[in-house]
């Protein structure tokens, strides 16, 4: 029997088209998380010659949210393979966008996820991917205002630019653990934070993306314990 169609979110919709006019969002399956569905912009009408003003639009609101970028489902997919990593741990995905890590954390068994995102409209698309997969977690708009306690703190893609390299700190003074996955830092050496691994990935809908960007770097950093 055919499943019923899932209604798309027209919060969602409204959100993108201030991207891009004839933008809408679809529900799509992640290739290397195929537990995993969110709606992310419908590539289909981002085939296709834009004007200057409509370049200009893209610029001022690129919806990174409507994108699973390569490092979010690299991460996504390294908790979906190691549980043990989230389980039965308070968890916050910094830098959240679609919410793809927070969903994969809570698939893996933590206990709390909050998905931590200062762009509103990011915390939106998390809530709707949340109800797309039937799972819930919470979420929160400011890292340095969060004051709860955490066992760890993951973030997937956040060192895009260079002056966002202090939050490593930040990260530890947060959560007596840390995993970061990562596309763009070279010669990435800011201990205590160590590689464990690296996957080939890419972003979907597929960005075309340079090759160096699709080479996904895990690291881990813990705070050590008397």
């Amino acid at each position: 029997m055919k499943q019923p169609k899932t209604p798309t979110p027209l919060v969602l919709n409204r959100c993108i088209q201030n991207m891009l006019k004839d933008a809408t969002v679809t529900a799509q399956f992640l290739p290397q998380c195929e537990e995993i569905k969110l709606w992310l912009v419908d590539p289909k009408p981002m085939q296709r010659p834009f004007s200057q003003e409509e370049i200009l639009a893209i610029q001022a609101y690129p919806a990174y949210w409507a994108f699973c970028w390569a490092s979010g489902q690299v991460l996504a997919r390294y908790i979906l393979d190691n549980p043990e990593i989230v389980k039965n741990k308070r968890v916050m995905d910094f830098g959240a966008g679609s919410g793809v890590v927070a969903i994969a954390a809570i698939m893996a068994g933590a206990k709390q996820v909050i998905a931590c995102d200062i762009d509103p409209d990011a915390l939106l698309s998390c809530q709707e991917n949340a109800k797309l997969n039937n799972i819930s977690f919470d979420l929160h708009h400011d890292l340095f205002e969060f004051d709860q306690e955490l066992d760890l703190l993951i973030a997937a893609d956040v060192l895009y630019d260079k002056a966002n390299l202090p939050l490593l700190d930040v990260f530890l003074q947060k959560a007596p653990e840390v995993l970061v996955a990562d596309s763009r830092v070279k010669n990435f050496n800011f201990p205590p934070y160590s590689a464990i691994g690296h996957i080939e990935s890419f972003t979907v809908p597929d960005l075309d993306e340079l090759d160096e960007f699709r080479r996904v770097n895990l690291y881990r950093a813990a705070l050590k314990t008397s």
